[in-house]
């Protein structure tokens, strides 16, 4: 029960100390403005919204689809080949969600609360600024792969664990992302460039590997830094996490998928 909100804690400590010790743009403040909702936005998807739905998920979809679809492909697997299966499988499932989430009008509004992230705000802790409803979206397309293999406890445990100290690194204020693994893994410097306010369509969509990025050629990563991050629009959007949460079911547009 207190393994990944320990592990959460001990990768929140570690991400934010290096930070410190060799930040990208050291005249980023740490006590930033908007620190407290991006605190909330932690507290809320990382502690409660995504046990809530799992929690959810076993009480109804487990026994109804156990009995339809009890393949549970990986469970004779040994442990490690499941983890590391697990992580690419879910990993695949995330980049082409995420892809959706740019590309489909309606989910892009709900997205946006993600890429509502300014300049002087990129840091670890942002990693967790999504609206709720985009929780949902991925955790409810995630399920069926999920429940057809079968994968064990201990194998989601460490895509969850590994899932989070790359999406802390990815949104860190840290200068990586050089060498020959920027093919297999994601970076801040790759991340970074998917936050660029000025790109006409979104690359970069990888959550863990970017080599799905440059196998499907939505890779780019220039040698500099974008001119600014955000969204066009982003002013209209509240500031604080409860009338985020919000605002996207009061007021949505079509929008501008990218």
């Amino acid at each position: 029960m207190w393994t990944y909100p320990l592990a959460l804690a001990a990768i929140s400590a570690a991400v934010a100390l290096l930070e410190r010790l060799v930040p990208a743009r050291p005249s980023q403040p740490a006590l930033r403005q908007g620190l407290w909702s991006d605190v909330a936005y932690l507290v809320f998807n990382g502690h409660f919204l995504g046990v809530g739905l799992a929690l959810l998920a076993a009480w109804t979809l487990d026994p109804l689809l156990g009995a339809r679809f009890d393949l549970h492909l990986a469970s004779g697997w040994p442990l490690w080949l499941q983890a590391v299966v697990a992580t690419v499988l879910l990993d695949f499932a995330q980049w082409t969600i995420h892809n959706l989430l740019h590309r489909v009008p309606w989910l892009w509004e709900f997205h946006k609360v993600h890429h509502s992230v300014r300049d002087g705000e990129m840091d670890w802790i942002v990693s967790f600024r999504f609206h709720w409803v985009e929780v949902v979206v991925y955790k409810t397309l995630q399920y069926l792969p999920l429940a057809l293999m079968g994968f064990a406890g201990e194998a989601l445990m460490f895509h969850a664990v590994f899932g989070t100290l790359v999406g802390h690194l990815n949104h860190a204020n840290l200068d990586w992302g050089h060498g020959w693994w920027r093919y297999v893994l994601n970076s801040p410097r790759m991340h970074l460039w998917h936050h660029d306010a000025d790109a006409v369509h979104a690359r970069n969509f990888g959550i863990i590997f970017s080599a799905w990025d440059w196998l499907f050629g939505t890779a780019h990563l220039p040698d500099h830094p974008p001119r600014r991050i955000g969204f066009v629009g982003q002013e209209a959007m509240p500031s604080d996490f409860f009338r985020r949460s919000l605002w996207p079911l009061l007021r949505i547009s079509p929008g501008d998928p990218r």
